[in-house]
């Protein structure tokens, strides 16, 4: 029998957010001291930011402890290096995290960053925290309604029957220089995945085209049935982005064309695009008291933030759009000292799609008993070499 190929490792790249705009601080904004059955304690800030032109993106931050455990905190060093040359990772204990003599050894890429008040002569005053629980608690006394304000984070995936959830984590704050609403923006950078049949339909109401493609994110040890499961590993999430049609459809053909048509079946590129996240209405009005307590635990799993599930309780409340429109491709860079040189991140055929490990597919391998899906992509021989995108923008 001949042995099956190992499945090559999938490197998550970049996922990315950041917000300019006024902050939108309300009674719902920020919820402290929140204990659950099993001890752990945390303080929550789910921020809406207006972005201009009526685009609200909310953000969050959260982080807690476990009052009777020996709560350790993860950072990395500022002059150790490991084996591979990286910065090495260290521990912190939780009663040691306000330690100014430790946290200088510390680096500042460990730190959530914060910056909302000003000294006397009008500077920005940036403090740096370990924990988002003692950062949420330190903007809930200074975040004031409509300070402007850059914010930026990571972006997260999860799944849950079948639902991929965005997250974006807060991991900076500070007041903005921008003062013209025109100037506000939501963007993202996102390393995708992209399959040969990625490129889907035209949207001609929105002036966007469908973008099949799969983001990677790395799974722990997510609570299931109640139980800790150990995956450990980087999982591929379907992620259905669009593509907007510049004013010109030639330059998008092109564009599609050179770095999103992938030309082999069954091969996977990489590329990493910036964007615009949107996101349409205003979070609907409901209290905690509202959420049901198996919708609690799964905000506490971090499955849902609050936000998400409050939406999804209220009647009809899933009616915010939440789009992640791509532009363009990023630009990297390459190369050490005078090699170092920009070029477009991308790969073609990185991987194949066997090569793709998706999140039921880890909960099997983890012995969790889950239904048979095929999550494993299209099997569809419709998209041939010979399409003429532009074709498609100016007639569909």
């Amino acid at each position: 029998m001949a042995k099956s190929k190992e499945r090559k490792a999938l490197k998550k790249g970049k996922a990315a957010f950041t917000l300019i705009g006024k902050a939108k601080v309300t009674d719902k904004t920020f919820n402290l001291d929140n204990s659950y059955d099993s001890g752990w304690t945390d303080n929550q800030m789910y921020l809406g930011v207006d972005c201009g032109n009526g685009n609200m993106v909310y953000g969050e931050m959260r982080g807690g402890f476990f009052p009777d455990d020996d709560n350790i905190l993860k950072g990395f060093s500022k002059d150790e290096k490991d084996n591979e040359g990286k910065s090495k990772q260290v521990e912190i204990a939780w009663e040691d995290r306000f330690d100014e003599e430790l946290l200088d050894t510390i680096a500042d890429t460990s730190f959530i960053k914060v910056g909302v008040e000003k000294d006397v002569k009008g500077k920005t005053v940036y403090k740096k925290f370990l924990s988002a629980y003692d950062a949420v608690e330190y903007l809930n006394e200074h975040l004031k309604d409509g300070m402007i304000v850059n914010i930026k984070g990571d972006i997260g995936y999860s799944e849950y029957e079948d639902n991929v959830t965005v997250k974006k984590e807060i991991t900076s704050i500070v007041l903005s220089k921008v003062e013209d609403e025109t100037d506000f923006k939501a963007t993202f950078t996102q390393t995708i995945l992209l399959g040969f049949d990625s490129i889907g339909k035209k949207d001609p109401e929105k002036n966007t085209i469908a973008l099949n493609a799969y983001v990677v994110d790395y799974v722990g040890k997510p609570k299931i049935n109640g139980k800790k499961v150990e995956i450990k590993k980087n999982i591929t999430y379907p992620k259905t982005f669009e593509v907007a049609i510049n004013d010109n459809p030639e330059i998008t053909a092109k564009m599609l064309q050179k770095f999103f048509k992938v030309k082999k079946k069954g091969s996977i590129n990489v590329l990493t695009v910036m964007g615009n996240l949107i996101e349409g209405a205003a979070i609907v009005n409901i209290t905690d008291d509202d959420i049901p307590d198996d919708i609690k635990e799964l905000i506490e799993m971090g499955l849902y933030s609050e936000e998400e599930a409050k939406a999804k309780c209220a009647v009809g409340g899933n009616n915010r759009e939440r789009r992640m429109v791509v532009l363009k491709p990023d630009i990297t860079y390459v190369g050490q000292d005078d090699e170092r040189k920009p070029t477009v991140a991308f790969e073609e055929a990185k991987y194949e799609d066997t090569d793709l490990y998706f999140y039921e597919q880890a909960l099997n391998d983890a012995g969790v008993e889950v239904n048979d899906t095929d999550d494993g992509g299209s099997d569809s021989d419709e998209v041939s070499e010979e399409d003429d995108l532009l074709a498609m923008l100016d007639n569909m």
